[in-house]
């Protein structure tokens, strides 16, 4: 099969291209903790939306969908097995009915404080294989999220 398109161009793209890199090596980490938290029952995506939640105040779906660059749909799909679960709670604002609040229930914080602990040790197997420094990379990592 011919094309107009070179493999040079293949090449540059994927040498080149940060979306094609930040996929593969999200892909990668997905499956790293995705493994590691099994034993638990939980997947990455879960601990971290659980992880979002742990806070002093239960966030509103839309303040919790902006914080985890999700829309609103998609982060309801993710809500019902962990709500199934008995991990998240979805309660009417007492304060404005229409909108909704998520609860990490006192078992949703049992199995996160269980993940933790997993959490630290991979995440400091992955930092190995950062080169340079890891934090740097963090930060930028955010710097880019937030810039669009």
């Amino acid at each position: 099969m011919k094309t107009d398109l070179p493999f040079e161009t293949t090449l540059e793209v994927y040498g080149r291209c940060l979306c094609f890199g930040m996929h593969r090596a999200a892909r990668t980490l997905a499956r790293r903790f995705d493994a590691a938290f099994a034993p638990l029952g939980i997947s990455h995506g879960q601990y971290s939306l659980m992880m979002s939640l742990n806070r002093p105040d239960p966030p509103r779906l839309g303040e919790a969908a902006t914080f985890l660059a999700m829309d609103r749909t998609t982060l309801t799909a993710n809500l019902k097995p962990l709500e199934r679960l008995g991990y998240v709670e979805i309660v009417p604002d007492k304060d404005d009915k229409r909108s909704r609040r998520l609860i990490l229930t006192a078992a949703g914080r049992k199995v996160l404080a269980a993940a933790v602990p997993i959490w630290r040790a991979t995440h400091s197997e992955v930092d190995t294989h950062i080169s340079g420094n890891p934090g740097a990379l963090r930060d930028q990592l955010m710097e880019v999220a937030t810039a669009y």
